[in-house]
């Protein structure tokens, strides 16, 4: 008992640096040793809007040269979707379109151009706003009857209307027969509206691509702030240049393929063709960017990698395939002596 009591006092009068010691020596478990994690390597949006072009172009080239009723339905779907695109963008400021009817009448333009001309287009456009304006008056809310039918019209207008056009591009020789008769039937060849409708898209899309490549790299001016910050007034002469030399280009395809389609469009022609495409697409462009600005969103859909949605991708083609139109109009006024 006593050396119980002694042992214990002995150990009890250990000095501290003693229990410090013999405490440390007393192992503790490690933390555990952190698992090695895979660093995913993200996409960058560049390469996404490559892959979206590369899987989008080589189908809508193959059914622009097919026409018919398989190119209409391919507008219609673009149509569709990019208009119900817009009508989300106007939701997101309190409007609420009549969705249902303006979606109809996007559908139904392309062909009504078809059937006939952008004549019975512009009567379809009335018998829309005639019907907006009755279903209005059966609406209980009338406080907010202006935004409901301004933004649905507006809708059909800036999709529908203006993307119709591209049937009247694509099926220019038949709308040139119903206005000049037999002296445009003589010298136009009826597949002629593939290569216009192929040189729109490549000064649209070329200004498209040289706008970004330039303003990256020499940007320095503002084009608009206030509307898109990140677009410069060098990426957009670098747009100009590149849409120019984009519809050049695609002339020159066209005159080594089959067909002989480019013959009817100079070399100086297709210069000016691509440098005022070029325009409008910039312009096109900006008018999106504007109502997204409005909107406070980034883009007006998500259905496109890399691109955000429809209605991103066609903005600059909604004002440029209508120039496109009136150009060829022109030209062929003048070319043909009328």
């Amino acid at each position: 008992m006593t050396a119980e009591i002694g042992d214990k006092g002995a150990e009890g009068s250990r000095p501290p640096a003693d229990r410090a010691s013999s405490a440390s020596a007393v192992p503790h478990p490690r933390p555990p040793t952190p698992v090695p994690t895979r660093s995913r390597r993200r996409v960058s949006n560049l390469a996404l809007r490559w892959l979206t072009a590369a899987i989008l172009i080589p189908p809508v080239v193959w059914v622009c040269k097919l026409g018919g009723l398989a190119y209409v339905a391919l507008v219609i779907g673009f149509a569709v979707a990019a208009v119900n695109e817009f009508y989300n963008l106007i939701s997101f400021k309190g409007a609420r379109p009549h969705r249902l009817l303006g979606t109809a009448a996007v559908a139904l333009l392309p062909v009504i151009v078809y059937v006939g001309d952008l004549f019975y287009a512009t009567s379809l456009m009335t018998a829309v706003l005639l019907a907006l304006m009755i279903l209005q008056l059966a609406q209980r809310e009338i406080h907010e009857a202006i935004a409901s039918v301004s933004a649905t019209f507006f809708g059909v207008f800036y999709v529908g209307w203006l993307l119709a056009h591209a049937v009247s591009v694509r099926f220019i020789s038949e709308d040139l027969v119903r206005r000049y008769g037999d002296l445009a039937a003589v010298d136009i060849d009826p597949a002629i509206g593939f290569f216009y409708i192929m040189l729109c898209l490549a000064a649209v899309y070329g200004c498209d691509t040289g706008a970004y490549f330039v303003g990256r790299a020499y940007g320095r001016r503002k084009l608009a702030p206030a509307i898109s910050p990140n677009k410069t007034l060098e990426g957009a002469l670098g747009g100009l240049v590149a849409g120019a030399l984009c519809a050049v280009g695609a002339k020159a395809v066209f005159d080594y393929l089959p067909g002989n389609l480019s013959h009817d469009l100079s070399y100086a022609a297709a210069v000016t063709f691509g440098l005022l495409i070029a325009i409008a697409a910039i312009v096109g462009d900006l008018v999106e960017s504007l109502l997204k600005r409005d909107a406070d969103v980034k883009d007006a859909g998500s259905l496109l990698p890399g691109v955000g949605g429809v209605l991103d991708r066609v903005d600059s083609a909604l004002l440029a395939i209508p120039v496109t139109y009136y150009l060829l109009l022109a030209y062929y006024y003048l070319r043909l002596g009328v």
